[in-house]
């Protein structure tokens, strides 16, 4: 039988590299495939698929399975894999995601809708994009039609930056959203090997669970989320934090959290950092003063450059509808079902136990640092919120997962976070709604469809 070292394909030759990365272009152009029938097109679309919308389910799901198992064989070859060639294989899988349109979620079109009602004078921070109206107010789903925005002035100003450079042509706009989001990936990818170095892990390590993971590809690339521009901000900062440029650090992390507010957290990473490298029994006070000051002199410059206004303060607490799905709304959801409980205290009670057990989470983790360090602190506090948090979406596991990609010693931590990543790669349906019956029966069938595959050319290859 073939082993997971073994460095041919016997059957045709192949080396382990261009047989992980033949499965996962497979993967992926079947993901692609996938988007042009059931992912999130433009809705004056959407009668053209409805018809083939099972058999995508299925090709797609298979994709996602090739994807994930080809990440895994990358993940045990990995000895012979070197930072530049983990990034050639990133590429490749990228590339048919690149092409096609947006997947396993709707959000994308919400980025553009938020960017143009900017540009038309409207203000994001109290009102939905139904007040934008007109073709891309009607890409967003009606539960979110009349919700503020979330996120930070400075994404909103690039999103409108985007919006007024394409004006009403909406694959231009998606193009551009894509775009974006792709150069957050690059800088995301570029600084991970510094960061891993700093902290003494392997470069080639940071890359695989931290950048080639499938949630990368399917979700920051196919689906154009605003984490990547974040998380590559955040990354960058404390790639300048480790080199001891302390006050840029703090300015790229405060840029982070004005994009997504998460990324605050990773002012604790650079305040620990600068602390280490101050004189005195105070010099902890003195990082945390001159991090935090830092902060709130970016934050007010370019909140008061973008003229957007602090609107975006109050509208942090948008995730927190009761239309949000989360891991603590569902059991809450089930609780009231089965107690026939008052709604609304039974949501609100477990709301508080995920907050609880989230700053538990944290506490542990930041009294722990001088074990993990203060990357992995962050991470492992980023990871419980997206996980315990007010909203979970499997991309918000990003969030913590990039820094201990980057940060965590070889073990458990690192085992457990690719093991959530490569089931989160399945949580969600190409479209970015949730399965019915049949749909849910087609994405199993087309996971028990790829591992039937997987498994025949394991035995023709042994």
């Amino acid at each position: 039988m073939l082993t997971a070292g073994e460095p041919e394909l016997r059957a045709w030759k192949l080396d382990a590299v261009t047989g992980y990365r033949l499965l996962g272009v497979a993967g992926a152009i079947l993901v692609a495939g996938t988007g042009w029938a059931a992912g999130a097109l433009p809705v004056e679309n959407a009668g053209s698929w409805r018809d083939h919308a099972l058999s995508a389910v299925l090709f797609g799901y298979c994709g996602i399975t090739m994807l994930v198992a080809a990440w895994i064989w990358a993940g045990r070859t990995r000895d012979r894999a070197t930072p530049r060639s983990l990034l050639v294989t990133l590429v490749l899988w990228s590339a048919p995601l690149v092409a096609g349109p947006p997947l396993f979620s709707r959000d994308v079109y919400a980025y553009l809708a938020q960017g143009a009602m900017a540009v038309a004078g409207l203000d994001v921070y109290s009102s939905g994009v139904g007040s934008l109206g007109g073709i891309l107010g009607a890409q967003v789903p009606a539960m979110w039609q009349d919700t503020p925005t979330p996120y930070g002035p400075v994404f909103v100003v690039l999103a409108a930056g985007i919006a007024a450079l394409v004006g009403s042509k909406l694959i231009a706009g998606l193009i551009g959203m894509r775009l974006l989001a792709l150069a957050g990936v690059v800088l995301m990818t570029a600084c991970l090997p510094t960061v891993a170095r700093r902290c003494g892990v392997d470069p080639a390590a940071a890359l695989w669970l931290g950048a080639l993971n499938p949630l990368v590809p399917l979700h920051l690339v196919a689906g154009a989320h605003n984490e990547a521009v974040m998380l590559g901000l955040l990354i960058a900062g404390i790639a300048l934090a480790l080199r001891g440029r302390f006050a840029f650090a703090a300015v790229l992390v405060t840029l982070s959290a004005l994009v997504k507010a998460p990324a605050v957290a990773g002012l604790a990473v650079v305040a620990a950092l600068w602390w280490q490298h101050l004189p005195g029994r105070t010099r902890h006070v003195h990082a945390v003063v001159r991090t935090t000051v830092i902060g709130a002199v970016t934050c007010v410059a370019v909140t008061g450059a973008t003229g957007l206004g602090y609107g975006w303060i109050a509208s942090l607490s948008t995730p927190i509808s009761p239309q949000s799905w989360s891991v603590t709304s569902a059991l809450g959801r089930a609780s009231r079902l089965v107690l026939d409980a008052d709604g609304p205290a039974v949501m609100r009670f477990w709301a508080w136990c995920g907050l609880a057990a989230t700053l538990a989470v944290a506490a542990w983790s930041w009294w722990r640092r001088d074990r993990f360090g203060p990357v992995t602190a962050a991470g492992l506090s980023l990871g419980a919120l997206a996980l315990l948090g007010p909203a979970t979406r499997p991309w918000y596991a990003l969030w913590g997962l990039v820094l201990i990609a980057a940060a965590a010693p070889a073990g458990r931590v690192r085992r457990w976070s690719a093991a959530t990543c490569g089931v989160l790669a399945f949580a969600v349906l190409p479209s970015g709604f949730g399965p019915d019956g049949p749909q849910a029966l087609y994405a199993v069938a087309g996971v028990a469809l790829a591992c039937t595959g997987l498994i025949l050319l394991r035995r023709l290859a042994s």
